[in-house]
């Protein structure tokens, strides 16, 4: 069955990616991890973080964002940009089963040209004179939405 899914892009830090691990593992996504990392990215160092969930999530690494726009395109998916510079409401969209949720650096998000190709930019609304959510807690929310609009949530 297709189901929505993350793509975290060159993210640059290790707890909000194990966060965002454990979030797929739990929801039973896939996560893609767009390289290069902020932080050394193996199997010995997320065990090291304690991230117990990692060998029981679907993560997916693409070296490039070129690798990884080759993925996504072949498959037809439409690229979901989670941004604080969207104009649209993430509560607004109709979520379907082939969305890939990107999220970008906790540093700078992603370059313009990341966010142009993008099918559909969300932010989530937040009080007047606030920031931004941690990108882990807006992934959860956005995620968990998708998958209740598109009839994917993991069963009870």
């Amino acid at each position: 069955m297709t189901r929505p899914c993350l793509a975290l892009y060159q993210p640059d830090i290790p707890q909000n990616t194990g966060t965002l691990i454990r979030l797929a593992a739990c929801m039973d996504v896939a996560i893609h991890i767009i390289h290069p990392t902020g932080f050394t990215f193996s199997d010995r160092h997320m065990r090291r973080a304690g991230m117990d969930y990692a060998d029981q999530a679907q993560i997916v690494t693409h070296d490039s964002y070129a690798a990884f726009q080759d993925w996504y395109r072949a498959g037809n998916r439409r690229l979901v940009l989670l941004t604080t510079k969207a104009p649209a409401s993430a509560y607004a969209a109709s979520f379907t089963p082939q969305d890939v949720l990107m999220l970008g650096r906790e540093s700078a998000g992603v370059p313009d040209s990341v966010a142009a190709e993008a099918d559909l930019k969300l932010r989530l609304p937040m009080a007047s004179g606030m920031r931004s959510l941690n990108v882990a807690i807006c992934g959860a929310m956005v995620l968990g939405e998708a998958l209740r609009q598109t009839g994917t949530l993991p069963e009870v």
